[in-house]
């Protein structure tokens, strides 16, 4: 799919969030990424085998500390 030199990662290697943007869709909250993957704005993923990754939500703890 992707014709960027040296290619983008495919979506199902770990370093997949590295590849081009495509389409930028900010003010509804999405970006596809040049190997499908469409990543949503709260770090939740869509990838192109159908697959849905989860939000990457943080604690709000560092250290054991709240913050």
């Amino acid at each position: 799919m992707c014709t960027h030199r040296p290619e983008c990662p495919s979506a199902d290697r770990p370093d997949h969030d590295a590849a081009v943007i495509v389409s930028a869709h900010p003010e509804q909250g999405w970006y596809r990424l040049c190997n499908g993957t469409i990543v949503f704005d709260d770090t939740g993923e869509l990838l192109p085998d159908g697959r849905a990754v989860a939000p990457q939500r943080t604690t709000g703890r560092v250290d054991g500390v709240n913050v």
